[in-house]
């Protein structure tokens, strides 16, 4: 059969959002539109891709492995399409792509000042993705967080930042200063394992309502500080190296000449100070 790409990019973002209404919203979309498009992929599939009930969306033994192929192909899809766009207008382009929480901001500024021609562009990196957009071509440079799959990737070490305990104000814990891990033995760590959150958003809602805590780099604390969560430092937590990455078959054009000018920068600069 001939797989219609627009209803697997609907597909992926049912498969994101676990909501239909949050994903038409994402897709402008009206969500009876979605629901019938979904429906009609599932018989063209002959097989259901996903558990609805009034309060939740899941995938399906069957939808998790086409969601796991679905994102690899559409990756594929969209880098193709962009490069091709890219050779039609010519000139030189340059996709950064950064954890949450990370900041790259300096360093694209220094590069800038120094190879005003080159197109720069952005691109969050999805928690549980780490690695995969420098895989497939959406990204030229990562700037990353330990662990991820090296393989393949040339890595250049910038610095340790250090984990906090994300938990809601109203649990036991929240008014201590610091923890130890033993402090958060027996509690449930929302860590990706058993249930992966669409967003950091919906991971720290997720906290806030008392569905479990959370060990986070600091700089993912700062940058997502909200009500109803309190960030404590853990002090015998090992520090999370921090590091860009490029393929090592993709270090051609700007990618060089970026990563000296990002790895000057990037290590230049202050470390980040444990929240109080």
């Amino acid at each position: 059969m001939d797989v219609d790409l627009r209803k697997l990019r609907y597909f992926v973002a049912v498969a994101e959002h676990r909501h239909f209404g949050r994903a038409a919203q994402a897709l402008f979309i009206a969500q009876p539109v979605l629901s019938r498009q979904i429906r009609a992929f599932e018989r063209e599939l002959g097989c259901p891709l996903f558990t609805r009930s009034t309060r939740s969306v899941e995938l399906t033994p069957a939808g998790k492995q086409l969601y796991d192929e679905a994102s690899r192909i559409t990756a594929v899809v969209d880098t193709a399409l962009r490069r091709v766009r890219e050779a039609h207008r010519g000139g030189q382009r340059l996709v950064v792509g950064f954890s949450p929480g990370l900041h790259v901001s300096d360093a694209i500024r220094a590069f800038t000042a120094s190879h005003p021609e080159v197109e720069i562009d952005v691109f969050p990196l999805r928690w549980w993705e780490r690695d995969a957009p420098l895989r497939d071509g959406r990204a030229h440079v990562g700037y990353l967080r330990r662990p991820f799959d090296d393989s393949g990737l040339r890595t250049v070490p910038i610095g340790h930042e250090t984990k906090v305990a994300c938990l809601p104000v109203t649990h036991p814990l929240a008014g201590r200063h610091t923890l130890t891990l033993a402090d958060l033995d027996g509690e449930p760590i929302l860590d990706g394992r058993t249930r992966r959150p669409s967003s950091l958003e919906e991971k720290f809602e997720l906290i806030a309502s008392g569905q479990g805590v959370a060990l986070v780099p600091v700089s993912v604390a700062r940058s997502y500080s909200r009500p109803g969560l309190v960030y404590l430092t853990v002090t015998d937590a090992p520090p999370v190296e921090t590091c860009l990455a490029v393929p090592e078959s993709g270090r051609t054009g700007p990618v060089p000449d970026f990563l000296d000018i990002a790895t000057a920068t990037l290590r230049s600069a202050p470390p980040l100070r444990p929240l109080s």
